[in-house]
């Protein structure tokens, strides 16, 4: 008798925060709705030990890193704190970023966003602007300082330009798509081997692959996942990350071993 299928297991990284007076694990409901939206089923990941990384990396199907108010500290790519004010996760960072390379030589589905872009980005070996807004001939890419609402938040702010040829042109099918734009750092040296997927009106990028990995990968600096089920983009990078997912499953059920059962 065969076992029930299940929906693909998606790693969704919890970030840290204090509510009162005690420590908390929480994750953005939206993520997890836009992992559900692929059809997967996400499963919200607290922390992890180094010997627990490679269990977890076997165990899923698919990887999705959330944005999150809270920078990756700068340390990790050889700078000081430039704002003191802005929100640090250094819990996240001592898992995430070495489960980043794991997961991408190993071909795990990888769909990184805004923070989740950032970490990637420096977990592969480049680095961030603290403060896009303070660069010549940069954008402010913060979201309006007088929003006050999450529409408003994530309304569309500018266009982003597809590179030809890459993955965003064919999952997308366009060479210019409007986007969210939530994010004061962003990419200042692009890792080795990453490939640029789009780039924002000033230069910055805003979407990058690995080529060189033998799975699925994405990054994007926009949040995608707001309200993702309206949107045809979104709808077409979660359903794609689904897929690929889906695959990642069924290539695993086929290598595990059969068990027999004997006649009676």
């Amino acid at each position: 008798m065969t076992s029930p299928s299940r929906k693909p297991l998606v790693l969704v990284p919890a970030c840290n925060r204090m509510v009162g007076l005690h420590p908390f694990h929480i994750a953005g409901k939206k993520y997890v709705d836009a992992v559900r939206l692929a059809g997967c089923q996400p499963l919200i990941v607290p922390t992890a030990t180094p010997e627990e990384l490679d269990a977890l990396v076997d165990l899923v199907d698919g990887i999705l890193l959330t944005g999150s108010p809270s920078n990756v500290h700068p340390s990790h790519f050889g700078e000081e704190v430039h704002d003191p004010s802005l929100p640090l996760d250094p819990d996240r960072d001592d898992w995430t970023l070495p489960l980043i390379p794991k997961a991408l030589e190993r071909g795990v589905p990888f769909f990184a966003i805004c923070r989740g872009f950032q970490e990637t980005n420096v977990a592969l070996g480049g680095t961030l602007h603290q403060a896009v807004q303070e660069v010549p001939g940069h954008l402010d890419h913060r979201s309006p300082r007088d929003a006050e609402t999450a529409e408003a938040q994530y309304a569309l702010a500018h266009p982003i330009d597809v590179v030809r040829g890459g993955l965003l042109e064919h999952l997308l099918g366009a060479a210019r798509v409007q986007v969210n734009s939530v994010h004061g750092q962003g990419v200042k040296r692009l890792a080795e081997g990453l490939r640029i997927e789009a780039l924002a009106p000033d230069g910055l990028v805003e979407a990058f692959t690995r080529p060189g990995a033998p799975g699925f990968n994405l990054a994007v600096q926009w949040h995608p996942e707001w309200k993702a089920a309206d949107n045809p983009v979104s709808v077409k990078l979660f359903t794609a990350f689904g897929e690929a997912c889906r695959r990642r499953q069924a290539d695993k059920a086929s290598a595990a071993p059969r068990r027999v059962t004997a006649a009676a």
